[in-house]
């Protein structure tokens, strides 16, 4: 199964995103392999920072994989990761054109992840990492008629206790994709050791 298959926009209506650097995986993967989904924020301005799952070394690839052996996992590429059952995308397929996403906009562009998680039987875990992510599955929670799946709250504060999306364990995280991994070193500690719990999960 290729995802961008199955999951596309067609509206592209979003005003404050560029619908030139829309993205949706076109990764080819056995769905009941994924027991993970990682979740970034949105596709980068600059096209050559993404693929996630494209040959080469982009930065998105590069901070994830270093995300990983941070958290003590052995890979070194996106293909280990998604060998180990760890689906990567992002909550908004689009780049952003500011700083901040719309609130619209994720609740938009939440249609279309929820569609994307929907596509993987076995997945046990979500992990949000960053704020867009969060608000993304707190819009998909809404529609399902489930209270705030990660309550408001800095993600300092809030990341150390157990929450759930039905039977799935959720883990709200740092930024791991993309320059602001590197800016601190405390931030990578605490992603490192999301990677570690949510690995230990399944």
């Amino acid at each position: 199964m290729r995802v961008s298959q199955f999951v596309g926009c067609k509206a592209l209506i979003c005003p404050d995103v560029k619908h030139d650097r829309y993205v949706v995986p076109n990764v080819k993967v056995k769905p009941e392999t994924i027991s993970i989904a990682m979740i970034s924020e949105a596709a980068p301005e600059n096209a050559a920072d993404y693929y996630y799952y494209a040959k080469g070394d982009s930065l998105f690839q590069r901070t994830t994989v270093e995300a990983f052996r941070q958290a003590g996992v052995g890979v070194s590429s996106v293909q280990d990761i998604l060998d180990r059952g760890v689906y990567l995308t992002t909550a908004v397929k689009c780049a952003k054109k500011n700083a901040m996403i719309q609130s619209d906009t994720i609740r938009e562009c939440s249609n279309l992840l929820e569609k994307e998680l929907r596509l993987f039987p076995n997945l046990k875990v979500v992990m949000l990492m960053g704020d867009v992510a969060i608000k993304a599955l707190n819009y998909i929670g809404q529609r399902a008629g489930e209270k705030r799946v990660i309550p408001a709250g800095s993600t300092y504060k809030i990341r150390g206790s157990k929450y759930f999306f039905g039977k799935m364990r959720v883990f709200p995280s740092y930024l791991q994709a993309g320059p602001s991994f590197f800016i601190e070193k405390s931030k990578r500690r605490m992603i490192a050791e999301d990677i570690a719990a949510a690995l230990k999960v399944v």
